[in-house]
């Protein structure tokens, strides 16, 4: 038989505490964009399930708003990094997710290679009355006995083997189930979860879980002998030194806790360089996602959302009101740059050069969805007409919609967006000028829009109003590729 507490045990405890911490409070501020929980994509506004915030917004609301205001800045300690930054909450909480599915895979083959697996997997259905009778054994303020030659009680075998091969696997699954490229690529594996919001609902209950486990994980480790257990966890020994194990285990939880400290101030502080040291991590497993997948998504008209959500607020100069005023007959689009065959086209020529329509899933990176079908020119039309220049690497699309007037918050300039030139080759990549078969709606972009359908919804600019082909996008703006990856640190990527 393998040892009871071998070192390689303890050592993946300690990443595990670090790891699921980390993704945990990342997690919280991912949910604090939008901290509402529904079973449907729908997300009719007044119908979740679960509500963490006491702002209220309905679709029959006389006054425009945006689901930018259901936004809530959650306290520091409690999320990471607090304070409505949700592109930097991603960051780390991809940047956390690949090193704690590391970390599970090094241990599942210690596991495998020990034998250690004899431990942690029932081999036979009693484990279930068996864990029954231990849990009324603990009723009655007793401690039950172990399996006979183990190191654990049948319900310790039994919640272990759970949480280790069906929950920890259950987050993965669940948090894939969550990203617009898997989504569109393969839509049969989201209705495995009755949509992204069902998996997104499944995955904050599996956190619940997670924290529950510890919770009771905790207090078992009280009830049981503290020493024995300390050292067997902490130093892979429990003949060794009980007190000394306790220290040593109090002083690795505290070094935990200060590096939480430290890495949320330090996001909040510099937040830019914080964007830029986790995007080598998180960057190339964006990216990947955004070019392996093209979308396959094909929803019927009964599929389509009766209530679709509104990011951000139109325009508000006085050109784009002469625009809306006209019925955009003055409006003319210039496509440009890096081009052989530089362009100005009216919504008139646009519809000349190739229309095409798809009911698609819009996916906010704030967490809500909504159906819609939409009308427009594929982008992949629109380069053959320019014909870009081999130089030409990526698209970027300006819009009118001057942020410090519409949004505020010490954040200025006009918005625009820029995409890699292969995600604009992509089938369902369109310039829309419909949508749900009427003209494009002004607060959902009109007079034209971009849709990407294996993006998050913020690469989607609205009001376009200029496109341009460039080499590299770094001199552009702030350099980051995008409005909201310069202004809110985003990823320039946004498969996931």
């Amino acid at each position: 038989m393998p040892e009871f507490f071998p070192w390689w045990v303890a050592v993946t405890h300690f990443l595990n505490i670090f790891f699921l911490l980390l993704l945990a409070r990342s997690g919280l501020e991912v949910l604090s964009a939008f901290p509402k929980l529904y079973w449907y994509d729908n997300c009719p506004p007044g119908r979740e399930w679960l509500r963490f915030s006491k702002k209220m917004y309905g679709a029959d609301s006389r006054k425009l708003w945006s689901s930018l205001d259901e936004e809530e800045a959650w306290w520091p300690m409690i999320a990471l990094p607090g304070k409505r930054n949700i592109g930097i909450g991603r960051h780390w909480h991809f940047s956390g997710v690949q090193f704690w599915i590391l970390t599970g895979v090094v241990y599942i083959v210690m596991v495998f290679a020990t034998g250690y697996w004899q431990y942690l997997i029932p081999t036979h259905w009693s484990i279930v009355p068996d864990s029954i009778n231990s849990i009324g054994t603990y009723l009655h303020f007793e401690i039950p006995a172990k399996i006979v030659g183990e190191p654990f009680e049948p319900a310790q075998k039994l919640a272990y083997f759970m949480v280790i091969f069906l929950l920890a696997p259950f987050q993965v699954l669940t948090g894939a189930a969550m990203s617009p490229s898997v989504l569109a690529r393969f839509p049969w594996y989201g209705k495995i979860f009755k949509g992204k919001q069902g998996a997104r609902s499944l995955h904050f209950l599996g956190l619940a879980a997670f924290g529950v486990f510890t919770v009771i994980h905790t207090f078992m480790v009280l009830v049981h002998n503290i020493p024995n257990e300390a050292a067997g966890i902490v130093l892979a020994d429990q003949n060794a030194n009980g007190t000394k194990a306790i220290i040593i285990g109090l002083t690795g939880i505290a070094l935990i806790v200060i590096v939480h400290v430290v890495i949320t101030w330090f996001s909040l502080r510099y937040r830019r360089a914080t964007q830029r040291t986790l995007g080598v991590m998180v960057n190339p497993f964006e990216k990947m996602f955004s070019k392996a997948f093209t979308s396959r998504q094909r929803f019927t008209r009964r599929n389509i959302s009766p209530y679709f959500r509104v990011n951000g607020y139109p325009p508000v100069d006085h050109a784009y009101e002469r625009l809306v005023a006209s019925g955009f007959t003055e409006y003319r689009l210039p496509i440009g740059g890096l081009v052989d065959h530089p362009v100005s086209l009216s919504l008139g020529d646009l519809r000349k050069v190739g229309e095409q329509s798809q009911i698609t899933k819009h996916n906010c990176i704030q967490g809500w969805t909504a159906v819609a079908e939409w009308g427009g020119v594929p982008l992949a039309t629109i380069i053959e007409l320019v014909h870009p220049q081999e130089a030409a690497k990526h698209v970027v699309f300006y819009a009118m919609d001057d942020k410090g007037l519409t949004e505020g918050e010490g954040r200025y300039g006009f918005f625009y967006g820029s995409i890699p030139l292969h995600l604009a080759k992509n089938p369902q990549s369109i310039l829309a000028l419909e949508m749900n078969g009427a003209p494009l709606p002004i607060e959902h972009g009109a007079p034209i829009r971009v849709r990407l359908e294996t993006q998050l919804g913020f690469k989607m600019v609205k009001w376009v109003c200029a496109i341009e082909f460039v080499a590299d996008y770094r001199n552009i703006g702030m350099g980051q590729g995008g409005w909201r990856e310069d202004q809110q640190f985003y990823a320039n990527a946004a498969g996931i």
